[in-house]
């Protein structure tokens, strides 16, 4: 007996899902647990395996095409079962669906269109009407063509019309003539100025399940969540010190971002009401510290979660950061490896980034934008010496967070981020 195959629901927030790849073609024999198919989801790209034995008998969503939870994905069965029966049977049609979907792909996807041909450069109409001709002598007695316009900028930069060739209807002098004149060098020819030509051309890209599912996330949270800002420098001097203590040794090696992350955890342990979620009609405190590590991948960013993270040392922090990034990139995490942050880390310090702020990650109470270490003159002593400096900025909402409160996590952080030896007591 055939069995139908319904997109998943594979994360939580998933409302529709877009088929990447199909690893069975209408005909093959299917076993239950091969790979069926791939379904981009708003937060990754799953492999699809398959419940059932038999032959895949109907696709009913394309390659790239998107349907919703539940529509008809395919239909298992044995050879020669009247597929129409049983998709009439199941109280929809898979086939008008699979007509609109492609209905949409092509309007979706524009037609390749041939290399536009440039034309010789027209008269401009709108001179033509916004400026008459005004025909005035020649010291030679030939006539000379020029608009109201280019006459009144001539007599004003004190230009002899005469000097000017035109580039307008019938070689009439025009204001971008005057505007591009340039006196001729001494025994030299006048040098005109064309104005410049070229072809406009752009690219429409679909957005994809996660670039819908980013701007519907974060427009709801900025636009919803009042944001504040609070920023602070960080002597780090003291930090770079021992991150090259502890990657001399040999056997593990840490970044300083592992350093930033493992620094949060810690003040969060010792400031918990940041470590806090807007729930609507509650703040929710929690007792556990996940901190979410921002990844950017091949369609916008990801937020992988660093689970019990005050509990891990920076090495395993720095593990676990390198490992979810990895599979982030290769679309290969799972949704519950992006789901339950309790704060948020954001990191362009390695672009060059050395302040900006970032956009909360709902329904987080805070996030964190750390730039990069720059050297620079610092003021220790009383004197002005060479110092590391690394910007922070805590991006707070307001209706869980006051500002008293994001400053004295602030600062905690300072002071761990400033004498690492503190996050290891």
């Amino acid at each position: 007996m055939a069995e139908i195959v319904r997109m998943p629901k594979l994360s939580d927030t998933m409302t529709e899902g877009v088929v990447a790849e199909w690893h069975k073609k209408v005909g093959d024999a299917v076993s239950e647990g091969d790979l069926l198919a791939e379904i981009e989801t708003d937060k990754a790209t799953m492999e699809f395996e398959s419940f059932y034995d038999g032959v895949l008998l109907h696709i009913g969503v394309d390659k790239g095409d998107a349907a919703p939870v539940n529509d008809i994905l395919a239909i298992i069965g044995e050879k020669g079962e009247d597929v129409k029966a049983i998709i009439a049977e199941a109280g929809s049609s898979a086939e008008p669906a699979v007509e609109e979907s492609s209905r949409k792909k092509a309007e979706v996807e524009p037609a390749p269109v041939a290399a536009p041909v440039t034309p010789t450069p027209a008269p401009v109409a709108a001179e033509v009407v916004a400026e008459p001709v005004i025909s005035n002598g020649s010291s030679n007695g030939e006539r000379i063509f020029a608009s109201p316009l280019a006459k009144k900028m001539a007599a004003e930069k004190g230009i002899s019309l005469s000097a000017i060739s035109g580039s307008g209807e019938n070689s009439r002098i025009v204001k971008r003539d005057i505007e591009n004149y340039q006196p001729a060098a001494s025994g030299g020819a006048q040098v005109i100025y064309a104005a410049p030509t070229g072809t406009e051309s752009f690219t429409d890209v679909p957005n994809s399940q996660m670039r819908k599912a980013i701007a519907k996330a974060l427009s709801a949270s900025k636009f919803s969540a009042p944001h504040f800002y609070l920023k602070m420098e960080v002597d780090m001097d003291n930090a770079i010190a021992a991150r090259k203590a502890i990657n001399e040794d040999g056997s593990v090696k840490i970044s300083f971002n592992d350093m930033v992350v493992k620094a949060v955890a810690a003040a969060l342990r010792k400031n918990p009401k940041v470590n806090a979620d807007w729930m609507g009609d509650a703040i929710r405190y929690n007792d556990h510290i996940h901190v979410g590590v921002a990844v950017a991948v091949e369609d916008g960013l990801v937020v992988p979660v660093v689970k019990f993270t005050d509990t891990k040392g920076m090495a395993q922090i720095g593990a676990e950061i390198k490992d979810l990034a990895s599979r982030a990139k290769d679309k290969k995490i799972q949704p519950d490896e992006m789901q339950g942050g309790t704060f948020a880390v954001s990191n362009l310090g390695m672009y060059g980034i050395e302040d900006f702020t970032s956009i909360i990650n709902p329904p987080n109470g805070c996030i964190l934008s750390v730039g990069q270490i720059k050297s620079t003159p610092v003021v220790k002593n009383g004197e002005i010496v060479p110092g590391n400096v690394m910007k922070l900025s805590l991006s707070c909402d307001h209706r869980v967070v006051d500002g008293a409160v994001g400053s004295a996590f602030l600062k905690t952080l300072k002071e761990l981020l400033e004498n690492p030896v503190k996050m290891i007591v």
